[in-house]
């Protein structure tokens, strides 16, 4: 059974079965890889997309569900995203495998929030593991990006 999603802004016939993790999907069908599998229980944030503008873990996300649904990847974002931007000038990333997800969770935070604080930003950022220990620079590329220096 086929399922059309609006990915990236584009309606998408994928033919995956609509038990299917939207993951899945988006890596082994469409061929969008920057979206990572991380621990597949929605408990680390690797996966994070954008459902409707929120943050949703993308690994426990079935593709049957998701009719009418605007999802977003981090290919969506483009290449130049303030978000992108501040990571590269704060080099951010050490292994680099949470940081698509991270990202997402950050643009979330950024449109509905600005001009986060500090508590803002440990609560948008609270289910993304970073198993590098890179918080500080990823609060640090937040708060760039937002215009509020580090």
């Amino acid at each position: 059974m086929a399922v059309i999603l609006n990915i990236n802004g584009k309606d998408v016939t994928v033919s995956s079965p609509p038990e299917t993790p939207l993951l899945w999907a988006l890596r082994d069908e469409l061929g969008l890889t920057g979206t990572k599998y991380g621990c597949g229980i929605a408990q680390c944030g690797a996966c994070t997309v954008h459902l409707n503008g929120q943050p949703q873990r993308s690994c426990q996300t079935p593709v049957g569900a998701l009719a009418g649904v605007k999802i977003q990847t981090i290919e969506g974002l483009g290449g130049a995203h303030p978000l992108q931007t501040a990571w590269v000038a704060r080099d951010v990333p050490q292994c680099g495998y949470c940081q698509s997800g991270q990202i997402m969770s950050a643009a979330a935070l950024l449109a509905r929030t600005p001009r986060p604080t500090d508590a803002d930003i440990d609560q948008a950022m609270s289910g993304n593991i970073c198993r590098c220990g890179a918080y500080q620079r990823i609060r640090a590329a937040i708060k760039e990006a937002a215009g509020l220096g580090a």
